[in-house]
């Protein structure tokens, strides 16, 4: 049985803190859209005009409204699982067929992600079909959006089991030393996948191919070999079987390492404009900002299981969410939900360290081809191809945004190259 104590409470006005925040943050926002997003700024008047402005403040509200509704519907689904009895109703269906501990943690596991993933498929179907669709940036047909969603699941499964897996087996033999290689293998993991991802994963949902625009290609090796890098780590995907939107990205490590150019933004920018995101996104490379974040998320993770080893075998913790005996999966599960709303509040951190790594890759960008003006007038080109919000408030862009936002990071390219 449930009880209700200074643990709970305390959970629960956390957890409602950072549901409340996330909501306030979010309204917040929108009326500061609203009360500002009717004039085009001064910056962006050789892009958009006051129709496409239009259209952003109503994709803007309309995304944030349905987000809003996604982020409760999860929350009262996450309470629901931990305050119904339910899970302790679980454990004891699960015990009785007495099998090992490994293989009883994992359908333990299971029972939240299937009811999380069963929650979240009329989101996803809404998300893709309504509100992208609305907007004319969702491409996809239904057949392709099942089979991704089948091979995400199966993906899921199998990265999931091996990981969670493992977890259980060094909790049962290593006891006193589970949760230092237990990091071990997280962080191993981690690298394995950042390494996997581009050369297994990814090609499993998209087609990856060198840039086949042989002027531009020509340019491309230019601005490579002047940084002494490879030009067999520049793809262009296919993003437009999906979705309109545009984007670049830089992933991998190793010899996986490269950066990827939607097919979407070869087609709607010019060449200066794409070598300038290359730039950019070889300033990340360059400055291996992956790496420095995968430092700093390693750290964290250090203290989060050193954490879960002195917590785990709280019998109070157990009693006040209805289990009359500790078990360790149990034990992961419920320090995991009692960390989320912790985690909320860290969000600016991380937001501030991606903004910064974003300003060092302008000013990388700036370097190497000279000037920031092609990326200036890149970014602005992203902002209209993708309805991207011209007016966030500052408390909000602060919080959540790991890009400087558009006005800004625009005024500082400017900056960088001396312009009024």
């Amino acid at each position: 049985m449930i009880q209700c104590n200074f643990l709970l409470i305390t959970f629960l006005v956390l957890f409602l803190t950072s549901s409340f925040c996330r909501w306030l943050l979010t309204r917040i926002n929108m009326n500061y859209l609203k009360k500002f997003g009717h004039t085009v700024p001064a910056v962006f008047k050789d892009e958009i005009d006051i129709d496409t402005l239009s259209r952003i403040t109503d994709y803007s509200i309309d995304s944030s409204r349905f987000q809003t509704i996604a982020n409760f519907a999860d929350d009262v689904i996450l309470l629901i699982i931990l305050l119904s009895g339910i899970l302790p109703w679980f454990v004891t269906t699960i015990l009785s067929f007495e099998l090992n501990f490994v293989l009883s943690g994992l359908i333990f596991f299971a029972g939240p992600a299937l009811v999380g993933f069963i929650t979240e498929i009329p989101f996803s179907l809404y998300r893709t079909f309504g509100i992208e669709r609305k907007y004319e940036f969702s491409t996809i047909s239904i057949s392709l959006w099942l089979i991704d969603l089948a091979k995400s699941v199966v993906i899921s499964i199998i990265l999931g089991t091996i990981l969670l897996g493992s977890f259980l087996a060094l909790i049962q033999w290593a006891t006193n030393t589970w949760w230092l290689w237990g990091w071990f293998l997280f962080a191993a993991f981690q690298l394995l996948i950042l390494w996997l991802y581009p050369v297994i994963i990814a090609p499993l949902f998209n087609k990856y191919e060198p840039v086949q625009d042989e002027g531009l290609k020509e340019r491309i090796i230019a601005i490579m070999e002047k940084v002494e890098l490879k030009t067999e780590g520049v793809y262009q995907m296919d993003a437009g079987t999906r979705s309109k939107h545009t984007n670049a990205y830089f992933t991998g490590m190793g010899k996986t390492k490269r950066i990827v150019l939607y097919d979407t933004l070869l087609a709607s920018h010019t060449e200066d404009e794409i070598l300038s995101v290359l730039a950019h996104e070889i300033g990340h490379w360059k400055k291996k900002h992956i790496l420095k974040q995968l430092v700093l998320i390693e750290t964290f993770s250090f203290l989060l299981f050193y954490s879960a080893y002195l917590l785990i075998d709280w019998s109070f913790m157990y009693r006040t969410f209805g289990f009359d005996q500790n078990i360790a999966y149990v034990g992961l599960f419920l320090l995991s939900a009692l960390f989320k709303p912790v985690s909320f509040f860290f969000t600016p951190l991380m937001s501030t360290i991606s903004r910064k790594f974003e300003i060092e890759a302008d000013r990388y960008s700036r370097r190497l081809v000279g000037s920031t003006q092609a990326l200036a007038g890149a970014l602005k080109r992203l902002a209209k191809d993708n309805l991207a919000n011209l007016y966030p408030h500052p408390l909000y862009a602060w919080f959540y945004y790991s890009h400087p936002p558009l006005i800004h990071r625009i005024a500082a390219l400017r900056e960088m190259d001396g312009a009024v």
